[in-house]
C-alpha cells in the first residue's frame, strides 16, 4: 500500500472549519480534490503533517493550530496601497477578501479595512491568522511525483498547475 511521503503527489477532498457554524473552505462543495505535491510547502505545515503517512481511502480529522496554519495574528499589520494594484479595486468594500499582488512574496489574501479614491487600507494578515483551523480530510489519490514536478516544486497536469 502506497503512503503519503515526500516527493508524492496527493488529491484529497477537504473541509475546513475556523470555529464558526459552516465550513470556510469545501472541496468538496466545489466538486474536486485538491491535488497538491508533499515536501514542497504548497499547503499549511499542520495539514501537510498529518497527510504523511496516510493511505487512499483514509479518512480524518485534524486540528491545525495557527503556529502550523496561517500564524498568528499581528496587530497594526495593515498597508496602504494604491488602488491600481487590486484587478478589481472599484468594487472591493470594507470587510471583503481580495488577493494582492506583491513583489516579494507573489500573491497574498488581504482584507479591506478601508477604500479611498486612490488607495486602499487592506490588513496583511491572512483571514484565517490567529485561528485554530478544524479539518476533515478523504485521501483519494496517491502518485509518484514527475521529475519535472519535483524541479518546479508543484504539481502538473489536471487539477494542477499549467506553464
Amino acid at each position: 500500500m502506497v503512503k503519503i511521503e515526500a516527493n508524492k503527489v496527493v488529491s484529497f477532498h477537504y473541509s475546513v472549519n475556523d470555529g464558526g457554524a459552516a465550513p470556510v473552505d469545501s472541496s468538496r462543495e466545489r466538486g474536486e480534490s485538491l491535488t497538491v505535491l508533499i515536501g514542497q510547502g504548497n499547503i499549511i505545515a499542520g495539514l501537510e503533517n498529518a497527510l504523511l503517512g496516510r493511505a487512499v481511502g483514509d479518512r480524518f480529522e485534524v486540528s491545525v493550530a495557527p503556529g502550523e496554519g496561517y500564524g498568528e495574528r499581528r496587530a497594526d499589520f495593515s498597508q496602504r496601497v494604491p488602488k491600481k494594484y487590486f484587478q478589481d479595486g472599484d468594487k472591493l468594500r470594507p470587510g471583503m477578501s481580495t488577493v494582492l499582488q506583491t513583489k516579494e512574496s507573489g500573491s497574498r489574501m488581504v482584507v479591506v479595512q478601508k477604500v479611498g479614491s486612490s488607495v486602499i487600507d487592506v490588513d496583511l494578515n491572512h483571514p484565517l491568522a490567529g485561528k485554530t483551523l478544524a479539518f476533515d480530510v478523504e485521501i483519494t489519490d496517491i502518485r509518484d511525483a514527475t521529475p519535472e514536478e519535483i524541479a518546479h516544486r508543484h504539481v502538473h497536469g489536471t487539477g494542477a498547475h499549467e506553464h
